[in-house]
């Protein structure tokens, strides 16, 4: 028998460290435990849709999520990832626009809701939450300046590894190397910005240069080092 779907409390949530909402105290916690709503999406379904208005914002408590847009061919453009801890609509919500894109899981996944009304009373009476949402904004907007810059002036290759290498870092990867989320092809020549086919035969260079390995949709990292070096990152 199917278990019920229990909404978890802020309090114990695994997830909280990893969120915005990391240092409120006690009594924060509580009353955002008790305004917020819980719901459980199944792989495929969209949290939200581009173009829709905002009421509050999402915080994934387990799952993984793409945010994409529609370009004007109809074609999908992924421009972000979400995991544990994330928050998502807060820029729609803080600047009163539509959501900029759509949100859609990746594999099962539950979300937490918090109302616009509990987001805005802990921007506007605490001022070191309020300090880590401009935190979180500012990275966003310099993500999206790489992301224009690289789309605008390297390589595919190069866009390819940087990609990869950006997974393994937000989702990590497991023992045997492999990358701990499943995309498609298709999926991965979004992001990339170019075709799939283009995206296959690269896959299949690298796999032959003992850089990655392939396992179905599953990619394994086998050699960091050259990733970086092929997408010119040095530290």
């Amino acid at each position: 028998m199917k278990k019920p779907f229990v909404i978890p409390e802020c309090a114990n949530c695994s997830s909280r460290a990893d969120s915005v909402f990391t240092d409120l105290d006690a009594s924060q916690t509580e009353e955002l435990s008790n305004q917020k709503g819980c719901n459980y999406y199944k792989k495929g379904q969209t949290v939200f849709f581009e173009g829709n208005n905002s009421h509050g914002i999402y915080c994934v408590h387990k799952g993984k999520l793409k945010l994409h847009k529609l370009g004007t061919e109809g074609k999908e453009q992924i421009i972000r990832f979400a995991k544990d801890g994330d928050i998502l609509g807060y820029r729609a919500l803080l600047s009163g626009e539509s959501f900029a894109a759509s949100a859609t899981v990746l594999e099962d996944s539950s979300l937490c809701y918090i109302p616009k009304d509990s987001l805005i009373k802990l921007i506007t009476e605490d001022p070191s939450f309020s300090m880590k949402v401009l935190e979180l904004t500012c990275k966003e907007m310099g993500r999206a300046a790489d992301t224009i810059t690289n789309l605008a002036q390297k390589p595919v290759r190069e866009r390819l590894a940087e990609v990869l290498l950006m997974l393994k870092e937000v989702f990590g990867l497991d023992e045997e190397g492999t990358i701990l989320v499943q995309l498609s092809r298709e999926e991965l020549a979004n992001i990339v910005g170019t075709a799939t086919e283009s995206v296959i035969r690269l896959l299949s260079e690298l796999k032959k240069e003992g850089t990655i390995e392939l396992k179905g949709k599953k990619i394994a990292i086998k050699n960091e080092q050259e990733l970086i070096h092929i997408c010119n990152l040095y530290e």
